[in-house]
């Protein structure tokens, strides 16, 4: 994240599967997304655009932009197509290190003289309000609350910090543990608040755990891109 708070958009391949990481800093969302649209394979960067403070993109094949938090065209000959979203995970260099032991890391680029690791917004997480941000907020919660948003639904980070594991009755299982600094807080990221790292699985037909599309976001950006949503607390 002390890489992606700059940059934004990684454009990479996985397993053989072309992905774009992306981070939307202004609404801590971190989303991965599968680059294949109709059989061509896009490579994404940044327009400098906002809308309700979340990152448009935009794909260099057609220049169409995209809207970052849902993954959807929304200018150009890509309006109305949808990219593909992956499940991932937002953890501790630590425990993705336990995990997997020969795993691959992101470094900076070589010669960059970008001040990586510490945070160009601080404070962000104690915000009372989003930085350039006009819409509806959500209501009886804090605009800038921590949510964990799982498609329309959402659960707030109090909520599962407080029980650490949530079953829902459509077969999600949310667990959080603590140890995993929040990137939009002090201004070394290292030294930041523990948000703590979160899980969101499903058990599949064969009874195994695997991994659901989830974001780690504030409860704005949940409300303005699923307006009809519902957040847990």
């Amino acid at each position: 994240m002390s890489i992606m708070i700059w940059h934004e958009i990684v454009n990479d391949e996985v397993g053989g599967v072309p992905v774009s990481m992306t981070f939307c800093p202004l609404c801590n969302s971190v989303i991965a997304f599968d680059r294949r649209v109709d059989g061509q394979i896009l490579d994404f960067g940044t327009t400098g655009k906002l809308r309700f403070s979340d990152l448009i993109m935009y794909d260099r094949q057609t220049e169409s932009w995209w809207q970052q938090f849902i993954g959807e065209g929304i200018v150009g000959e890509m309006t109305g197509q949808r990219l593909q979203m992956i499940p991932s995970r937002t953890e501790s260099f630590a425990r993705f290190k336990e995990r997997f032991p020969n795993g691959q890391v992101l470094l900076p680029p070589q010669g960059a003289r970008r001040s990586y690791g510490q945070n160009p917004y601080v404070g962000y997480d104690s915000s009372s309000k989003p930085f350039m941000f006009r819409g509806k907020s959500p209501e009886n919660i804090a605009p800038m609350a921590y949510v964990v948003a799982v498609g329309d639904q959402a659960w707030s980070l109090d909520l599962l910090k407080k029980d650490r594991r949530i079953e829902t009755g459509n077969g999600l299982i949310i667990s959080w543990e603590p140890g995993m600094n929040s990137t939009m807080d002090a201004r070394v990221i290292s030294q930041g608040q523990d948000l703590g790292n979160v899980v969101v699985q499903r058990r599949n037909t064969a009874g195994e755990l695997e991994d659901v599309v989830h974001d780690l976001t504030f409860s704005f950006a949940f409300n303005a891109f699923n307006p009809g949503g519902t957040i847990h607390q």
